[in-house]
């Protein structure tokens, strides 16, 4: 099982402590062993001086013994510059304050010697004083004094910082897992969202935080703002599939009417006895009515795939009075009964594709041919402005109905049946398509019993010289 954050940084930051508070512990103790060591040496140096100041100012003979003080409770010994003990203090009685070689070596030199020493299971420190006449040794001053309270105080003070170490770091054992329990709470709170997501796969719930714009304040914002991109990715594909599903029903359907005529018209031509030659003669044109009418949808489709898959298009200067003077000739000869308006259109030129926005054009213009009455006019007028240049297909029909509006650009959306013509439904979302893909707009404006506006607005390439163009 795999450490969590929580514990991992509890110990980190328990050990840390615990590492600080044992050297700040061993520093401490080894200050105290040092002053209280160094307290006895000054006591037992100022008893040395003492004992010789106080010998100086008895006078003796020189055969005489060396002077011995009387102090109780202070521990003296004089030895000869040799080592022999010649003198000692009433406090020692029969004892003899030990010397090792070294510090008689020491002595005989001139130099001052402390060291520790056991006397009758008692530590003693002894502090060795040569005392020099005529800069040879004369005498060596040995002062002792138990050290036993020294090391059991300083034993007592090791268990207490050793003791206070260890509840320390218990006590900040929990105070750091109740802190980091609390500071990764927001965590905890965007893992048990994550979970909740998951198994409801609901991508509107959020994190709540109402802490500071910490680190964790920034990553709870974070995760928020992924839910809520993935909210809308999610929503996108959803809206997506369905209408993926909703175009491969339309489209069967589309394609299956003339496929199933075609197929029916081969079944009368395979018929025994056979048809007769006026029949075998509509039917095939019939048939090929049919064959026609499916190449054109599977086109159209081929121009929806290559728009859903973001095919780019050509981005270069298009002269627009020659290509709405092409658009205009053509639909006139695909509506030679119908009256069609062509207001003079300027030289400008847009930018775009030549084939992609005649299409656009040509979709619009038949639309509103096909969609009004005999006698209603359509129109097709420019406005042009500093970067962007307005063309507006206008007809005086009857008028789109407001609830139908929103979706005349919608695939395989024909509207009222009993004006569709034989259309597929497929024409205006093309046009919208490529207008896009023109980074352009492609609007509609409608009023009942008076006609439809169809605008679209391309962005204007470079104004061309010469007076505007008449269609």
């Amino acid at each position: 099982m795999a450490m969590s954050i929580r514990l991992r940084l509890t110990l980190l930051y328990s050990a840390i402590l615990a590492i600080t508070l044992i050297a700040f512990s061993t520093i401490l103790y080894l200050i105290q062993a040092q002053v209280s060591l160094d307290a006895v040496k000054s006591t037992l140096a100022r008893q040395a001086e003492n004992y010789i100041s106080v010998e100086r100012r008895v006078p003796r003979r020189p055969d005489e013994t060396p002077f011995t003080p009387t102090l109780p409770g202070r521990w003296t010994q004089i030895r000869n510059a040799d080592g022999s003990v010649s003198a000692r203090t009433a406090d020692l009685a029969d004892v003899t304050l030990p010397l090792s070689a070294t510090g008689l070596s020491a002595a005989q030199r001139g130099s001052i010697w402390v060291e520790l020493a056991w006397l009758e299971d008692e530590p003693l420190l002894i502090y060795t004083r040569p005392v020099l006449n005529q800069e040879r040794v004369a005498r060596i001053i040995q002062v002792a004094s138990p050290v036993g309270e020294r090391e059991q105080s300083l034993q007592t003070f090791r268990l207490i910082l050793g003791v206070a170490s260890v509840l320390t770091s218990l006590i900040a054992f929990v105070i750091g897992w109740v802190l980091a329990g609390m500071a990764l709470r927001p965590i905890h709170q965007i893992t048990h969202t994550a979970q909740a997501i998951g198994a409801e796969r609901n991508l509107s719930r959020r994190v709540p935080h109402t802490g500071p714009n910490d680190e964790i304040g920034q990553l709870t914002t974070t995760f928020n703002g992924m839910l809520t991109e993935l909210e809308s990715a999610y929503r996108q594909v959803e809206q997506a599939l369905h209408a993926q599903r909703r175009f491969v029903a339309d489209a069967s359907h589309e394609l299956r009417t003339p496929l199933t005529t075609i197929r029916g018209n081969v079944e009368l031509l395979r018929r025994e006895p056979p048809i007769d030659a006026k029949e075998q003669a509509d039917v095939l044109a019939d048939t090929k009515d049919e064959a026609e009418r499916l190449i054109r949808l599977v086109n159209q489709l081929l121009v929806l795939a290559r728009a859903d898959v973001g095919r780019p298009l050509r981005r270069e200067p298009v002269p627009l009075a020659p290509l709405l003077a092409d658009v205009c000739r053509q639909a006139r000869l695909l509506a030679p009964q119908r009256p069609l308006v062509c207001d003079a259109l300027p030289a400008v030129s847009v930018l775009g594709d030549r084939d992609a926005l005649k299409q656009v054009f040509l979709i619009l213009l038949d639309n509103a041919l096909t969609h009004t009455p005999p006698w209603a006019t359509v129109s097709l007028a420019v406005a042009c402005a500093e970067a962007h240049i307005a063309i507006q297909i206008r007809d005086t029909g009857p008028g789109i109905p407001p609830d139908l509006l929103p979706h005349i650009f919608e695939r395989f959306f024909r509207g009222d049946p009993s004006r569709s013509g034989g259309g597929a439904g497929l024409g205006l979302s093309i046009a919208k398509e490529l207008v896009q893909a023109h980074a352009g707009t492609l609007t509609v404006a409608s009023e009942i019993g008076k006609g439809s506006v169809f605008t679209v607005t391309l962005e204007v390439g470079v104004k061309l010289l010469g007076t505007p163009a008449v269609v």
